[in-house]
C-alpha cells in the first residue's frame, strides 16, 4: 500500500486554524485559505461535523458519487500519523500538532509509571488493571482552541457522554439522531454559535465488520441522510464536515507481544497502535533489533526510527519535539493489511487504521445553508 505523509498545509489541523482565526483565537497555524473566505461571510452559526473513521476511502467504498456528502467535498485533506482517535481529535480539538500535544495513540509508555497506559481508558495496557482516572490530561493537557474564542460567540460540544471536558453548553447523544436534535436545538437559538460536534461512527463499525462490509455500506448511507437532514433544517448556517481518520479493510494479526527473539531487546514491551508499533530498544542492541525486525516483519510492516520520522515533520512542523519520547526508538509501519497485536488484550479487528495508507484520507465538506 502506497504511504501518505502528513500535509501540515492540507490537513486536518488546518481545519482548526482556519476556524480559530475565525473565533478571534489565537493561531500559528496555515488556514485554509477557501474556507477562510466561506467563513468571512459572517454566518449565524458555524458547525464542525467529526464523522469518526470517515475518510476517502470508505467513503469511496460505499458511497455513491451522487451522495450528498460525497458531492460536497471541497477538498481532500491528510489526517495526522499515526491516523487514530486519540492523535487526530486531539490535533483538531486543540489546534496544535502531535508533537506539541503528545496523544500519538491508543497506548503510550510512561517512564514515571513503568507501564504502558491506553490513554481513553485510563488502564494498563498488558493487564487491563486501573491507573489512575483522568491521568493522560494531568500529564498531557488538553485545552481546546475554541475556549478562548471571542465572547460574541457562544460556544457549544455536542459529544458522547464518556468524552472529557466541562460541561458548559455541552450536549450529550445516544445516537445519530439525538446529535442532529441537539445541533439543530443550538443553531436556533439567539447570537452567534460555534458548535464542534463528534460522533463516533462509522468508525466502530468499520473495527468490528469491516470497510468493505454491508454493515458499513448501510451505516454510512444512513449517516449520509442524517447530514443531508440536518443540512436542510439549518438557517444562516456554514456546516462544516471532516473525519479525523479513515480505514482500511484488514486481514492477519501478527502477535509481536508473544515474539521473544524481538522482546528480549527491549526496554519494556511494544506499544502504540496495531499499524504503527513503537520499540523503545535496550542500549546496544540497535543493529541486532532492526536485522531481526526487518527479517521477520519487513514484508507486512516499514522499520523507521522514530528521530528520522521528526526530522522529517511526521508529527509536525518546526522545532517542536517536547514529546519525542513517548514514541521511542522506532515505530513499525504497516504497508499490507496486517496488523500487529501489541498486547494480549488486543482486538481481532476487520477494518483498521493508524498507518499511512489508505487511512490517510480524509474529506473537507462545508455547505452554506443561505439565510433563508
Amino acid at each position: 500500500m502506497k504511504f501518505t505523509k502528513p500535509d501540515f498545509t492540507q490537513n486536518i489541523i488546518n481545519i482548526s486554524a482556519t476556524i480559530a482565526e475565525y473565533l478571534g483565537c489565537p493561531n500559528d497555524k496555515p488556514v485554509l485559505r477557501d474556507l477562510a473566505q466561506e467563513l468571512a461571510k459572517d454566518y449565524k452559526n458555524v458547525v464542525l461535523l467529526v464523522l469518526d473513521g470517515m475518510g476517502m476511502y470508505p467513503m469511496q467504498k460505499n458511497l455513491a458519487k451522487t451522495d450528498f456528502l460525497y458531492k460536497n467535498v471541497k477538498r481532500v485533506l491528510t489526517s495526522v500519523f499515526p491516523s487514530t482517535t486519540t492523535n487526530a481529535t486531539t490535533t483538531l480539538l486543540t489546534n496544535k500538532y502531535p508533537m506539541e500535544h503528545g496523544w500519538f495513540g491508543w497506548s503510550l509508555y510512561f517512564e514515571e509509571l513503568g507501564r504502558s497506559v491506553d490513554i481513553f481508558r485510563d488502564v494498563d495496557s498488558y493487564t487491563g488493571e486501573f491507573i489512575e482516572k483522568d491521568y493522560a490530561y494531568k500529564v498531557l493537557p488538553v485545552q481546546p482552541f475554541y475556549k478562548s474564542a471571542d465572547k460574541k460567540f457562544t460556544i457549544n460540544s455536542v459529544v458522547p457522554s464518556f468524552l472529557h471536558g466541562d460541561g458548559e453548553n455541552r450536549y450529550e447523544w445516544n445516537d445519530f439522531e439525538e446529535l442532529i436534535a441537539h445541533v439543530k436545538t443550538v443553531c436556533q437559538k439567539q447570537g452567534k454559535q460555534f458548535v464542534y460536534a463528534y460522533f463516533t461512527e462509522p468508525d466502530s463499525t468499520m473495527h468490528r465488520y469491516g470497510v468493505t462490509s454491508a454493515e458499513t455500506f448501510n451505516l454510512l448511507k444512513s449517516l449520509n441522510a442524517g447530514v443531508e437532514k440536518l443540512y436542510s433544517q439549518l438557517n444562516d448556517t456554514l456546516l462544516i464536515v471532516t473525519a479525523d481518520h479513515g480505514q482500511v479493510d484488514v486481514n492477519g494479526c501478527i502477535e509481536i507481544y508473544k515474539d521473544e527473539e524481538i522482546t528480549r531487546l527491549l526496554e519494556w514491551r511494544p506499544y502504540l497502535e496495531a499499524r504503527a508499533a513503537a520499540f523503545k530498544v535496550k542500549e546496544g542492541q540497535h543493529k541486532n533489533f532492526v536485522e531481526l525486525f526487518n527479517k521477520k516483519y519487513g514484508g507486512d510492516f516499514t522499520l523507521f526510527s522514530s528521530a528520522e520520522l521528526i526530522k522529517n515533520n511526521y508529527f509536525g512542523l518546526g522545532d517542536c519535539n517536547a514529546h519525542a519520547k513517548l514514541l521511542g526508538d522506532y515505530i513499525a509501519v504497516g504497508k499490507t493489511d496486517k496488523i500487529m497485536r501489541l498486547t494480549p488484550l488486543g482486538h481481532d479487528f476487520k477494518g483498521h487504521h493508524t498507518s499511512l495508507t489508505g487511512e490517510m484520507e480524509v474529506p473537507l465538506i462545508y455547505l452554506s445553508t443561505g439565510r433563508r
